[in-house]
């Protein structure tokens, strides 16, 4: 099957500065694919050369099977995009902004953007310069997915939006890919991407991190073990278990933060009459901030 995105070795020069080196990318049909990163690791600039608004350095990119640097016109009539900075023209209506993609797409049928514009409660009846913040992302929203792309490029897209249009646009995410479509989803707010991605990548200064599902992703972070006793324990007990370290200890309960197996730590608790034990993995945030902790080498300079 036809990878909807695949990268090789792709990379960006901003002069001597570079924003993205080495990425590779393998985003599959039918899945959400959530892109993290803080604002600068390189998720727009890699956006951009995806959908061709700038050259990679070098690498290549290929898009539903399309070469992103010869095909690029066919690309943009099978894809949705909402970018991270969405500039609508301040004289134009929500609903001439509508009227106008329409017309370059070539769509006839505007029932998906009607049902689109009810169901996120959209302003379209005022210039996009009287707009708040919020309601100029639903246009835009409105504009990557009226046309039922087969690819959803998304930057940033709840910036602005309540917490129940948040909801509203986690359901349209669940139609789209429920109907075969795939969502590549610029992000740095964790808590949708735990519920609605499939996979995850991680890119850091402009190189990418780790690539995996999110429960692998979880099931891979340490866990935080907390246990109640009976009668107070030595936590030194504890602390000599390999990979094992006490965060926490007042006498009667114990938390613990494990990096190995589980095994040797729910027995050391069972043998000193516990009375209530719990062991969770870090969500995805814990995890998100532990790669970001950690150094990553300093690239050479590109200068001439």
């Amino acid at each position: 099957m036809t990878a909807a995105i695949r990268t090789h070795g792709l990379c960006r020069d901003y002069g001597p500065v570079r924003a993205v080196t080495d990425l590779d990318l393998a985003v599959e049909p039918g899945q959400v694919f959530a892109f993290l990163g803080p604002n600068g690791a390189g998720k727009t600039t890699t956006i951009r050369m995806l959908l061709a608004l700038q050259r990679p350095t070098s690498g290549r990119a290929e898009v539903l099977g399309l070469d992103c640097g010869r095909d690029y016109v066919e690309i943009h009539r099978r894809t949705g995009y909402l970018p991270g900075e969405l500039a609508l023209y301040p004289r134009m209506t929500g609903r001439q902004h509508i009227a106008w993609y329409a017309g370059a797409r070539g769509l006839r049928d505007l029932s998906l953007a009607d049902a689109l514009a009810e169901r996120l409660g959209a302003v379209l009846d005022r210039p996009a310069r009287e707009l708040s913040k919020g309601n100029k992302q639903k246009v835009g929203l409105i504009l990557a997915f009226m046309s039922r792309p087969e690819l959803l490029v998304l930057d940033e897209p709840t910036s602005g939006l309540d917490p129940l249009m948040r909801s509203e646009f986690a359901r349209l995410v669940r139609e789209v890919t429920a109907e075969g479509g795939t969502v590549f989803w610029s992000a740095h707010e964790l808590d949708e991407v735990q519920r609605l991605a499939d996979r995850v990548a991680i890119i850091k200064q402009g190189r990418l991190v780790a690539t995996e599902t999110v429960e692998n992703l979880r099931a891979s972070t340490p866990q935080t073990v907390q246990a109640r006793f009976a009668q107070p324990v030595d936590p030194a007990l504890f602390a000599g278990l390999g990979g094992v370290s006490v965060t926490a200890c007042d006498g009667m309960a114990v938390q613990l933060r494990v990096t190995g197996a589980i095994g040797p730590v729910l027995r050391a608790v069972a043998d000193h009459d516990p009375v209530d034990f719990t062991a969770e993995h870090a969500d995805l945030d814990e995890l998100f901030l532990a790669y970001y902790r950690e150094p990553v080498a300093p690239e050479p300079s590109h200068a001439p």
